[in-house]
């Protein structure tokens, strides 16, 4: 039996899957907009996963289910909706006070853990994510929740005294920025759209919330928990394509805050149609080409086994991902013969296999496109190195090892965004330095070396090339309390635990002269409780 059969005879019949793991299709016919389920009759869009099933016409994608393909009808009803629940920052939501916010958000996040298995179930249908991979981002979500939870107590904590100079006294505060697009990206369809949506949420904005393309129908049974744990308006969902739906709500100008996971010409686009670019605050987290560095003081067997989980994690499928790796011509030999033999050993698999570390791509049209990049690496001098790189059989790809890389290829700039592991031999630590400064990302960099004034060399010229330096480690997020941004496209502003939550506020204050007539109104209105920002109480 050839590779290629090998990974196509993963596919099994539905009666072979785990009952467990078995899923109903479900077809989402309502939405939630103002405080309501509204029901919905017009078209729809069906949902295939990158599992495949046997049948008599062959392997076809599993349809899984079905949710709505709103129009700009819709979405402007959101849009006022969220206007309406925000009602320039005089509405309920945004005047509330921090305590009850929180009381509304704890409340979100037990409803949410009833929906866990389901929703975990569709991770891994929709996207093709290992069920530990979809088990973890559930579960690190609720923890964002409860830590952001955590870090907005600390901040109005801090917030909850007067401050006194030149003979003013001031109270600061951070107050909501308005109304909130929120447009979250398909690899982590529940976890980075929540590192958005939820902080923007508790410091007092509307939300418009449009799940991404691949990663709706996890969604739809958390609906319910928005409606019943916050006020009407707050959060709106807007389904439909994006090319048709978004353009439209920047163009009203009404949208204060785009908070943005994905391409950087998707963003820049979504930018230009807002009339008033000034007023429009952009939290972005966009295109990444993370380079890891292996110099010849290096231990190679630790930069294999970090470059191989930070290259092929989730099929590579991350911003995060290593996707291009430069290594010492004194080492390379031996680093890319122990990277071909640990890729060996990794096993593919449906998403509910245990201890699988290879699942199906999300894509439909990802392994023909890498498929492209590995032919056109080929046609200017490279060759595929590792046994059975790239071999693919409808959405399994396995991983391929893609050497000499140089900046004729696609693979030297484009971002893969797949199991494909593009290695350039350098002789100068000045080629992947310069590579990093001609490049229009700058998310992260792995360096790998044992030598400590190598290292020492190397932090100072990246951290001002890169917003992260990873020493003898792959690149990552977290910890989520962390700072997590980009230099150059890849980011706009800042996300961690407590960074979020200054992205979707502002600092606001309120002062007055210190006279005896100012001291007795401020201490009435504390001492009674008639302001909730104006207030010295302390939230535990």
């Amino acid at each position: 039996m050839s590779f290629q059969d090998q990974l196509r005879s993963l596919f099994v019949d539905e009666g072979q899957i785990p009952e467990a793991y078995r899923i109903e299709e479900l077809h989402q016919r309502e939405y939630l907009c103002n405080g309501e389920m509204k029901k919905w009759d017009g078209p729809i869009t069906e949902v295939y996963s990158p599992v495949l099933i046997p049948t008599a016409e062959g392997l076809k994608r599993k349809l899984i289910g079905t949710y709505p393909i709103g129009t700009e009808q819709e979405a402007n009803e959101a849009l006022e909706a969220a206007l309406q629940a925000y009602d320039h920052g005089r509405g309920e939501w945004p005047t509330m006070s921090i305590a009850d916010r929180i009381k509304c958000m704890e409340r979100f996040v037990y409803k949410m853990s009833e929906q866990r298995d389901l929703v975990i179930n569709l991770i891994m249908w929709e996207i093709g994510k290992s069920l530990a991979d979809s088990t973890k981002e559930f579960d690190r979500t609720v923890e964002y929740i409860t830590a952001t939870i955590d870090a907005l107590k600390d901040i109005d904590r801090q917030s909850s005294r007067f401050e006194i100079a030149e003979g003013v006294v001031a109270q600061i505060r951070r107050s909501p920025l308005g109304v909130v697009l929120c447009m979250g990206p398909f690899n982590y369809p529940l976890n980075e759209t929540f590192t958005t949506l939820i902080p923007a949420i508790l410091m007092g904005n509307t939300l418009l919330f449009k799940p991404p393309k691949h990663g709706t129908l996890l969604h739809y049974p958390l609906l319910k928990a928005f409606q019943e744990s916050f006020p009407k308006g707050v959060v709106n969902t807007v389904y439909g394509r994006g090319a048709n739906v978004t353009p439209g709500l920047m163009k009203t100008g009404k949208i204060d805050v785009l908070a943005f996971i994905g391409s950087s010409k998707v963003a820049n686009d979504l930018k230009k149609s807002h009339p008033k670019i000034n007023r429009l605050r952009a939290v972005l987290s966009l295109d990444a080409k993370n380079a890891a560095i292996i110099t010849k003081n290096a231990d190679l067997k630790l930069a294999v086994s970090e470059c191989m989980l930070g290259a092929l994690s989730f099929n590579g499928q991350r911003c995060t991902a290593i996707k291009i790796i430069f290594v010492h011509k004194d080492v390379a030999d031996e680093f890319n013969k122990l990277l071909g033999e640990a890729i060996a050993k990794m096993t593919p698999g449906l998403p509910w296999t245990k201890g699988v570390n290879l699942t199906p791509v999300t894509e439909p049209g990802k392994p023909a496109y890498l498929a492209e990049c590995i032919e056109d690496a080929k046609a200017h001098g490279a060759t595929v190195i590792n046994e059975n790189g790239g071999a693919n059989a409808e959405s399994f790809v396995f991983p391929a090892v893609v050497y000499p890389v140089n900046e004729k290829m696609k693979l030297y700039r484009e971002e893969q965004f797949g199991p494909v592991i593009p290695v350039i031999p350098f002789e100068s630590i000045e080629e992947p330095i310069t590579y990093q400064i001609d490049s229009p990302h700058g998310m992260q960099v792995s360096i790998f070396s044992n030598d400590p004034h190598e290292i020492a060399s190397l932090i100072d010229p990246f951290v001002n090339l890169v917003s992260r330096v990873n020493i003898n480690a792959q690149c990552q997020r977290g910890p989520d309390v962390f700072p997590f941004t980009g230099r150059k496209d890849s980011a706009e502003g800042t996300l961690s635990v407590a960074d979020a939550l200054r992205a979707f506020s502002i600092r606001s204050l309120v002062t007055t002269k210190m006279n005896d007539t100012n001291k007795a109104l401020l201490n009435e209105i504390v001492n009674e409780a008639e302001s909730s920002f104006l207030s010295t109480r302390f939230i535990l």
